[in-house]
């Protein structure tokens, strides 16, 4: 049996492959990958939509009131 250091260094070389790959994706090949992605669990995310609209609400209200400050950050940071 490995240890668990031997482990975790495969899993960190794993880690390191992935995103490296990841970045090597052109734009158009990330999203023919989540349109698949899209395509294949589209029936369970319309199942499970229910569960979590409340929580994808707020998190829309919250990313308005950021936006908003943002906005007005700017508008004091342009004004003379």
């Amino acid at each position: 049996m490995r240890d668990l250091s031997s482990v975790r260094e495969g899993w960190e070389a794993a880690e390191e492959a992935k995103w490296r790959s990841l970045r090597a994706l052109t734009v158009q090949e990330s999203l023919e990958i989540w349109l698949g992605l899209q395509q294949t669990f589209e029936a369970q995310l319309q199942e499970t939509a229910p569960l979590f609209a409340e929580d994808r609400r707020q998190a829309l209200v919250e990313l308005q009131e950021r936006l908003q400050k943002l906005a007005q950050w700017q508008a004091r940071k342009e004004s003379p």
